[in-house]
């Protein structure tokens, strides 16, 4: 049986700017194809399960032709799969959706069309630069100024200057001279306020404002680069008074979050929200072990307390007790302890209330709580990773404390975005990379074998993984408290 095609405009930012039904579509998808500036938040929507087809399209750059492209989608709905074809932006403008739904309707294979943000009006709006204004235009033209291959561009600008709206041009920053001549060319006043923007709506946007001739200039030597475009109309004066995005505290820093990709979109999340570009490269993966018996032989024994030191090992210990055919009620008269508020939030998901929480949410101060509330002694069942810290159950120990340590899972360095990582600390421009935990920062060091991690500063969210840190010279700032708000506040303190 044929399956379908959905169309799905990503929009072009990350997944705030991703619409309710794309996000749906994604989520739903056997089979993904999408392009080069679909951003990684978004591309982590797509199921594990999910085939994943990466066409990479880029100005003057096709590593797979369309017509590859188009035989790709038609074989892989008839295949039987569900399949998501993810472009930037909008699909229909500019982006040959249209040339792609003809070969799919003449080769018999349904779709459907879900639209995304385009940067041509979004862009804009995050450089404080509304695309109409009563006192200035009432309409607004698209452009493309990308030409064909070999080919001059075909833009009628003598109409567009007689029109008298905004000008929106896209994919024309290797043509910016020519759309200048070619405005100036058709009469349009030279003083009249023209921009150019850079990564719209992402936390590295920059954009130069000025006037259709002296534009150009202006560009090449603030050394704007793609993916960008550009802004003719009176409406670019509005950009300063107007500009909301640049402001944020946190715009133009390039942050690095490490943490696994579960956990990675709270952070990630909040410093987009203060106006950060946000890379997301997970440097570690928590896998679950298969082998439950020793969890299974430690609920033979009698425990007071049992101990949780990640959100991972919550979730971790509900599968594990499911394999046993159990639930949490098989930690019945335990009292429950979380190492801090999001360990506690995962407890809650599932129903249960953490009865201790450190003052300061990390291992030691775990052992001192856990000691201060079994002060006859006691024991402990920790349920957690098998390279978990050592303080903890030492400290327990020290204090006359049986301990039982349970290992769910494992921790594994991988990290998909180890090239990248490299070549942003040779060019010096990542700023901060974050780091939630002793592994996440050997898994950065692994994944990136630089010789020097001096260049950033290593955003640690406690002592002990400050401590890590330090092993590799990194210029360590510590959060007041192990909570990603204080790492956040941390953060805007710098800046």
């Amino acid at each position: 049986m044929t399956g379908k095609v959905t169309l799905v405009g990503a929009g072009p930012g990350g997944r705030e700017l991703l619409t309710l039904a794309g996000a749906a579509a994604i989520e739903k998808a056997d089979a993904v194809v999408f392009d080069r500036l679909v951003n990684e938040d978004i591309l982590g929507l797509i199921p594990e399960t999910a085939v994943r087809v990466n066409v990479g399209k880029e100005n003057n750059h096709h590593p797979v032709p369309q017509d590859q492209i188009n035989e790709i989608l038609v074989r892989l709905a008839k295949e039987g799969k569900n399949v998501v074809r993810l472009k930037g932006g909008d699909c229909y403008l500019f982006g040959r959706g249209g040339e792609e739904c003809e070969y799919l309707l003449e080769n018999g294979v349904p779709f459907q069309v879900i639209p995304g943000v385009t940067s041509a009006l979004a862009a804009p709006a995050f450089a404080g630069i509304p695309v109409t204004h009563r006192d200035f235009c009432s309409s607004v033209h698209i452009i493309t100024a990308h030409a064909r291959a070999g080919k001059p561009l075909q833009i009628d600008f003598d109409s567009l200057v007689k029109a008298g709206g905004t000008l929106v041009f896209l994919m024309g920053l290797t043509a910016l001279e020519q759309v200048m001549d070619g405005l100036l060319s058709a009469h349009i006043a030279p003083d009249m306020p023209a921009a150019v923007i850079e990564n719209g709506t992402r936390g590295n946007q920059r954009k130069v404002v000025a006037t259709v001739s002296d534009l150009a200039p202006q560009v090449r030597a603030a050394a704007l680069k793609s993916p960008a475009l550009i802004i003719v109309g009176k409406v670019c004066t509005l950009s300063d008074r107007l500009d909301w995005f640049t402001p944020l505290p946190l715009h133009g820093k390039t942050v690095v979050v490490t943490r696994p990709r579960e956990r990675a979109g709270t952070l990630a999340a909040r410093l987009r929200e203060q106006g950060a570009n946000v890379i997301e490269a997970p440097c570690i993966q928590t896998v679950e072990r298969e082998n439950v018996q020793p969890l299974a032989d430690a609920l033979a024994q009698r425990h007071d307390w049992a101990v949780f030191t990640s959100p991972a090992g919550v979730h971790a210990a509900v599968h594990a007790l499911a394999k046993l055919g159990r639930d949490l009620r098989a930690l019945y008269g335990m009292k429950l302890a979380a190492i801090g508020r999001g360990t506690a939030d995962a407890l809650a998901g599932y129903g249960l209330t953490a009865d201790l929480i450190p003052a300061q949410y990390d291992g030691e101060h775990l052992a001192d709580a856990l000691t201060a509330a079994m002060p006859q002694g006691g024991a402990a069942l920790l349920l957690r990773a098998a390279a978990g810290g050592q303080i903890l159950p030492e400290k327990l120990k020290a204090a006359g404390v049986y301990v039982t340590d349970v290992p769910l899972y494992d921790t594994e360095y991988s990290c998909a975005k180890a090239d990248e990582l490299r070549a942003m600390l040779e060019a010096g421009t990542a700023d901060v990379v974050t780091f939630t935990s002793m592994s996440t920062v050997e898994g950065f060091v692994q994944a990136v074998g630089a010789a020097d991690y001096t260049g950033f500063t290593a955003l640690c969210i406690g002592e002990q993984t400050a401590q890590a840190a330090r092993k590799y010279h990194m210029n360590v700032k510590i959060a007041e408290n192990a909570t990603i708000d204080a790492m956040i506040a941390c953060l805007l303190e710098e800046s």
